[in-house]
């Protein structure tokens, strides 16, 4: 049996990149780059005012104040989107707008809370400093420079500097779609009639969600029954999709058939069973170059191994350079035991209390308990060889709403 750690040490290098598509910006929200971007031009483009005031030769009002104001010529105004304005004369000003034009010779701006005018002359009560309320041109970026580098994904920052910069497509590492395979006679989809004895496949949508917030492109297939050959069947339409996640009939019940059909489909296992709980019994396999992950049925256990063994890998497929959750010290709020001989995930709500982050693990850890995921902040990495963790000591924890990556293993 592996530990957590040695399965992803195996799982890691079976996840790569699927190809890379062209985006709008419009449209590329969330992706990875995968190129490098350098600046068109300079940014700004143009040296321009910051305030509004009037922009002046330093030379002119280097000794105003109140006491002893300097009294300038007004040449016209620059305002953003107008006609290029005219070079600035011994003692004269010119009206001026955020965003607009420098007159050549100007050196400086004065903001106009420091001044006074009469629509022909303006009265400057303030010294001025040096580029006081100016842009430079290419202060932001300078052509030619690499803005974004391969490897950036794309937020709000990003779209708006390429927009600013004229480029209207990227490209960027396409997302993988990720297909669900569910097996299990009891299984029933949400719209269908319960009898006594079944359930709602919860693990599918569950999943489908995880999957989403990951980055990637979920597709839910068809449930399984418990028949081999249809199993076989289903496995082979799977393969079809960048990465392959069955859930269920993983374990060694008379009705489990999902290892004995990776073997008839020509999936080559890698390793079964993690030393982790919840989550023990997990299948990783490949065929060609298709992962492909047996999750646990129980609810807990799937949604617990996919955040820890399969999530890292998608996002490394993503193109994403730190694909693993960041590892954080939490303070445990109460008393928490377990059996010993595995690696407890255990779901908490974490909360900020006196300056630091409190972690209460849920009251129920069970496998089966749906509830124990809902509204939950962390899973704590509770040490197999300890029984007794006590309230007020530090844990390390993974913070599910955090989006800070690592390039590390929280497990290493």
């Amino acid at each position: 049996m592996k530990s957590i750690q040695e399965a992803l040490d195996q799982m890691m290098p079976a996840f790569s990149p699927v190809g890379v598509a062209r985006s709008s910006i419009a449209d590329a929200f969330g992706h990875f780059l995968a190129e490098d971007i350098v600046a068109r031009f300079d940014l700004p483009p143009f040296t321009s005012s910051s305030m509004d005031g009037y922009a002046v030769r330093l030379v002119d009002v280097a000794r105003a104040s109140k006491e002893s104001p300097k009294t300038l010529i007004l040449l016209g105004e620059s305002r953003t989107g107008g006609t290029p304005p005219p070079q600035l004369a011994e003692c004269t000003a010119m009206r001026i707008f955020t965003g607009a034009v420098l007159p050549d010779a100007a050196d400086a701006i004065v903001i106009q809370e420091d001044t006074s005018s009469d629509g022909s002359h303006v009265t400057i009560f303030e010294a001025a400093k040096s580029g006081a309320w100016i842009r430079r041109r290419g202060s932001d970026l300078s052509a030619g420079e690499k803005m974004l580098a391969r490897g950036t994904q794309i937020r709000s920052g990003e779209i708006g500097i390429l927009a600013a910069q004229g480029i209207g497509s990227i490209d960027v590492q396409r997302k993988p779609r990720v297909a669900i395979l569910s097996t299990g006679d009891e299984l029933r989809d949400i719209d269908e009639e319960l009898v006594p004895g079944a359930i709602i496949n919860s693990n599918a949508y569950a999943l489908a969600a995880m999957i989403r917030e990951a980055g990637c492109e979920p597709v839910v297939l068809p449930n399984v029954p418990d028949d081999l050959e249809k199993t076989i069947a289903a496995l082979r339409e799977g393969l079809a999709y960048d990465v392959l996640l069955t859930v269920g009939g993983v374990s060694v019940g008379d009705y489990d058939f999902v290892r004995e059909a990776f073997d008839k489909v020509g999936i080559a296992a890698g390793f079964w069973k993690v030393r982790i709980k919840p989550g023990k019994p997990l299948i990783f396999g490949m065929h060609e170059k298709t992962p492909v992950i047996g999750l646990p049925g129980n609810p807990m256990s799937a949604m617990v191994t996919f955040e820890a063994l399969v999530r890292p890998g998608l996002r490394k497929m993503l193109g994403d350079p730190k694909p693993f959750r960041m590892r954080h010290d939490v303070l445990l709020a109460n008393d928490h035991r377990h059996a010993t001989g595995r690696l407890e995930l255990a779901r908490a709500r974490v909360a900020m209390q006196s300056g630091k982050l409190t972690a209460t693990p849920q009251r129920l850890q069970d496998s089966g308990s749906l509830m124990s995921w809902v509204a939950i902040d962390a899973l704590l990495l509770l040490a197999e060889d300890r029984a007794t963790f006590s309230a007020g000591e530090t844990v390390p924890a993974l913070l599910l709403r955090d989006d800070t990556g690592s390039a590390a293993s929280p497990f290493a």
